[in-house]
């Protein structure tokens, strides 16, 4: 979850009972900012949906089709919950793999209020048929609900009251071009900056009556890949090390300690990132080497390697995707201390691989 996912106490008020006593749902629900103002980061994406949101208040109408897309942990539910409660309307939750059928969309559809928010995470991944009743709702506020099987089958058009649906998605370019420009609004979420992850840490760090000094704000901000979610994450785990074995209170020292504890090293790489890294560099001498192959040598699977570690590596300059497979960039033998061939011979096998990544180091 999101640690922007719902609304948050007061900046005055601090999280007691089960939430300060380590349920990290509950912590995870307090932390979260309940307008627009308490949002952190996303500053253009903030204006741009103030904008919205004004003009259809001060109109009386319903707002757009909201579409927010962006990285996993940067605050997509957040917003949605933020436009609700902006809004003043209720908030109706589902994702797109819990809609297979078009009856089961037709259901949520049918089951609205007006001016009701309705958010659709992972909205690429819904079925077809759900998306094309999907594309008349959005428009036209009407679905046609089918009735009986073959040839004697009835279209029946239900109107539908106005309504405002709000998309997330972490892969955009799976939408179709209808379905995209049906939303009034669309914005992509950028990964945050230092700057602003300090911010979050300090802001979380206080509503979890958390002390700690703006070192170790920064420490735990560099370490948390540019995602919201990951600092606050790693805040918990910080505070815990800190209020076992230290006096509770998070410097740079401490964070530092505790996040070598939890394998988080100095830029954000956890174990998996690291075991990759390795991999590549130890025993494929920097690649290139296809997925499947790099994926069976840290124990994963290839699927887990592309969408969980490599992201990151790519975006950090340690990894690079190439036709023949992955190679390690210079700055990855760098991070892990280690020494590069000097001389870059034939890949072993490459003489079979060609361009379709087979042979010893093939997909």
């Amino acid at each position: 979850m999101n640690p922007y996912d719902e609304t948050a106490p007061a900046p005055e008020e601090r999280i007691v009972g089960a939430a300060a006593e380590g349920d990290d749902q509950a912590v995870e629900a307090a932390l979260r900012p309940k307008d627009l103002g308490e949002f952190i980061g996303q500053e253009k994406v903030r204006q741009q949906l103030d904008l919205v949101l004004r003009a259809a208040r001060q109109r009386g109408a319903t707002a757009d089709h909201v579409l927010l897309s962006g990285a996993p942990g940067l605050g997509k539910t957040t917003l949605s919950m933020i436009i609700a409660a902006e809004m003043n309307a209720p908030i109706r939750i589902t994702s797109g793999p819990a809609i297979q059928h078009a009856g089961d969309l037709a259901a949520i559809l049918s089951s609205l209020q007006e001016g009701e928010i309705l958010f659709l995470d992972e909205i690429h991944r819904m079925s077809r048929p759900a998306e094309e009743m999907l594309y008349m709702a959005m428009e036209d506020f009407r679905v046609d609900v089918i009735v009986g099987k073959g040839p004697g089958a009835t279209a029946i058009p239900l109107d539908l009251p106005p309504f405002t649906l709000v998309g997330a998605t972490t892969r955009a370019g799976l939408l179709p071009p209808p379905l995209r420009d049906r939303f009034g609004f669309t914005a992509h979420m950028e990964f945050y900056g230092p700057r602003e992850l300090e911010r979050v840490v300090v802001r979380s760090a206080g509503l979890l009556d958390v002390e700690i000094d703006p070192a170790g704000a920064a420490e735990i901000a560099g370490r948390s890949r540019g995602t919201p979610r990951i600092a606050n994450r790693l805040l918990r785990r910080v505070r815990d090390y800190a209020q076992v074995k230290a006096d509770g209170v998070v410097t740079r020292e401490i964070a530092a300690t505790a996040l070598g504890v939890y394998e988080v090293d100095g830029r954000g790489l956890d174990r998996l990132d690291r075991a990759v890294l390795e991999a590549l560099l130890k025993l494929f001498g920097g690649g290139p080497v296809g997925l499947s192959t790099l994926a069976v040598a840290v124990g994963e699977e290839r699927e887990t390697v592309e969408e969980v570690a490599e992201p990151f590596l790519v975006r950090e300059g340690l990894l690079a995707r190439t036709p023949r497979g992955r190679v390690a960039t210079p700055a990855a033998w760098a991070h892990l201390g280690l020494v590069p061939p000097q001389v870059a011979g034939p890949v072993p096998g490459a003489d079979q691989a060609g361009s379709g990544q087979q042979g010893l180091f093939g997909s």
